[in-house]
């Protein structure tokens, strides 16, 4: 009997005194927790964070914090927890190396959403993409092509490549060539365009269309036809506006531009 009282005296009093305060201690370390998460949500809220980031911070933030307190039980109990940090630390390696690529497009889709290099409705190409976007996930972004094809691209691609945003600003240049003979009156093509450019519809106030001479060739000069118009308009305007050249040349008899004979020959001379 003696025995006994001494093992309850000296082994289970002390360990029920330690699970007390080892339950106490996740409650506590549980609520300041929370805490913690309550007040760095509403730091987040009041920045320009998307909400899915904020989540999937929040997220993270509370998983490290109660890796950190299972730890810091384990030590109130005696455990020797510098083996248990070292596995966590090797499973992190392993889940890292395994899941880079993916880890990769995360990080690349908050800095996205920090940085706003564009937004879900802009115009933009970008990772050998053209498309309007759709949606910014956490992985990758889905655009929509204008052939109406949904790409859906990882986010580690985006961010790795040039991005061309055509719908930051209120208008865009829709660049044109007009082909002239040599034989042609320059000077009468270019005024008979401006005045039909001027009746391409949707084109962008306050900004006149150019047409100007833009190159020389061997079949004559090119002229650039340029209008100006929103984003949302663009092919409409590119369709109207070669539409134009071609019905104002042909209707004042702008001869066809001719191949030059060199030309001629060395295609002939190809196809044989």
């Amino acid at each position: 009997m003696p025995d006994i009282t001494a093992l309850i005296a000296t082994t289970v009093v002390p360990f029920l005194f330690k699970l007390v305060g080892a339950v106490a201690l996740w409650i506590v370390g549980g609520w300041l927790i929370q805490f913690a998460m309550k007040l760095t949500r509403g730091a987040l809220r009041t920045s320009s964070l998307d909400a899915t980031v904020i989540s999937y911070l929040l997220n993270i933030l509370g998983a490290v914090l109660r890796v950190i307190l299972v730890v810091a039980i384990l030590g109130f109990f005696g455990i020797e927890t510098a083996s248990f940090a070292a596995l966590l630390a090797g499973a992190g390696v392993a889940i890292g190396a395994a899941w880079s690529g993916m880890l990769g497009n995360f990080a690349a889709g908050v800095f996205l959403q920090v940085f706003r290099p564009f937004s879900v409705g802009d115009f933009i190409t970008a990772a050998g993409v053209t498309g309007t976007v759709e949606e910014i996930g956490m992985f990758v972004t889905s655009m929509l092509a204008p052939d109406n094809v949904r790409n859906i691209v990882p986010n580690g691609k985006l961010f790795g490549d040039t991005i061309q945003n055509y719908s930051v600003h209120d208008f865009r240049r829709v660049e044109l060539v007009a082909q002239l003979d040599n034989s042609a009156d320059v000077a009468k093509a270019i005024s008979l365009l401006k005045a039909g450019l001027a009746t391409v519809p949707n084109q962008f106030k306050g900004m006149p269309g150019d047409v100007e001479v833009l190159e020389f060739s061997e079949r004559g000069p090119k002229l650039a036809v340029r209008p100006y118009t929103h984003t949302s308009n663009y092919w409409q305007v590119y369709f109207d506006t070669n539409r134009m050249i071609v019905d104002v040349l042909g209707a004042n008899g702008f001869p066809v531009p001719r191949i030059p004979v060199a030309m001629a020959s060395a295609a002939a001379g190809a196809l044989n």
